[in-house]
């Protein structure tokens, strides 16, 4: 038996646990106070058929986990108070970077906290840690924003109200409503944009956008899904990684890894039985450094009276490496249609932003 706190995690997840920390250890944190644990913990050894190509740990597995903190946390919180029960969907992913490889056998501590409530939200923040288990040594790894809405469970098609929290401060209200605003204006700007499917070119040229685009195409099982027949945001999350990682591998034909992943947007759930398209394609290289968008679209093939859409989307950055573990120059994409043309030049100007961010941040304040 577990002991006092500790429970097991979901099925699927092998030597993982959940730590709920109590109210009090809590309240002590950073985010608001509110009468249901404010923050839990998972952990979980990472093991040989968690790694990739380079032998880290894969990226779309620390997604996953990243979905599952956060799913559990904001269920949790959504159901603390008496009313109509509900489970939390993910809405959207914050830009999360990838700051330092986890390697196979450290263990991954996945921390999620609720830091802000809007009438129909929750958002979740969440840090990655990974440890040697030999050694004692610690490092940070990954750091993300993640954005849940509660569905009844009576119909999932229902978004119910959030119960507020408590803030320890007004500034902490105020900077969170701030956030909520601007991912809302961001969601509605990417949630569809007609005639946009990734489509098959014969005989491409090498180092063009049509050369190394690719898609997988995946039947939705009940292993995908949630107990309420949609699939779970990490699944999604871990398949378009995937995609991703198969773009930037034939584009280098390298070894290449997970740098960042920009905000991931889920425009509609995706149910049991649908039958999804994962495409990728190439948009923008740096010197070293690749941009790849992803779209996901589902298709309701056990349901006529549903068409075809968008489920979600996203942009992944990825970096090419030697049999060493050191970064390498990138081969420059070459765009040839104006759509091309253009999203390139979209991601050039995505890349100096960030680029323009990092070394600000970087500056010393005065």
């Amino acid at each position: 038996m577990a002991p006092p706190g500790l429970i097991h995690s979901a099925p699927g997840l092998p030597d993982t646990c959940v730590l709920f920390q109590s109210f009090a250890d809590a309240a002590s944190m950073s985010g608001p106070a509110a009468e249901t644990p404010s923050a839990i913990q998972i952990c979980r050894i990472m093991r040989p058929d968690d790694a990739n190509v380079a032998g880290n740990v894969h990226g779309g597995t620390i997604l996953k986990m990243i979905e599952e903190a956060g799913a559990i946390i904001s269920t949790r919180h959504c159901n603390s108070q008496n009313g109509e029960r509900c489970v939390a969907a993910l809405a959207r992913v914050e830009r999360t970077d990838f700051l330092s490889p986890m390697c196979i056998g450290e263990v991954a501590h996945v921390s999620a906290e609720i830091t802000y409530t809007s009438k129909h939200s929750v958002e979740v923040q969440v840090n990655v840690m990974s440890e040697n288990i030999l050694t004692g040594t610690k490092k940070l790894t990954n750091k993300a924003t993640l954005w849940y809405v509660p569905l009844s469970l009576k119909n999932v098609d229902k978004v119910l109200e959030v119960p507020p929290v408590v803030y320890s401060r007004r500034e902490q209200e105020e900077e969170g409503r701030k956030r909520y605003e601007a991912q809302k204006l961001e969601r509605m700007e990417t949630k569809w944009r007609n005639g946009d499917i990734v489509q098959p070119v014969p005989n491409p040229e090498p180092n063009t956008v049509s050369y190394s685009q690719s898609s997988l195409i995946h039947l939705v099982g009940p292993s995908d899904c949630t107990l309420h027949g949609f699939v779970h945001g990490g699944v999604t999350m871990k398949l378009m990684d995937e995609v991703a990682g198969i773009v930037a591998a034939r584009h280098c034909k390298t070894n290449i890894v997970t740098a960042s992943v920009d905000a991931i947007n889920f425009h509609d759930k995706i149910r049991k039985g649908c039958v999804i398209t994962i495409s990728g394609r190439m948009t923008f290289t740096s010197n070293k450094s690749m941009e790849i968008e992803v779209l996901v679209d589902a298709d309701p093939v056990v349901d006529n009276s549903q068409k075809r859409y968008r489920a979600a989307s996203a942009f992944f950055t990825y970096v090419s490496l030697s049999q060493e573990g050191k970064s390498l120059p990138v081969p420059q994409l070459v765009p040839e249609t104006e759509d091309e043309k253009k999203r390139f030049e979209e991601g050039k100007g995505r890349y100096l932003q960030m680029k323009a961010k990092r070394q600000g941040q970087a500056e010393p304040q005065p």
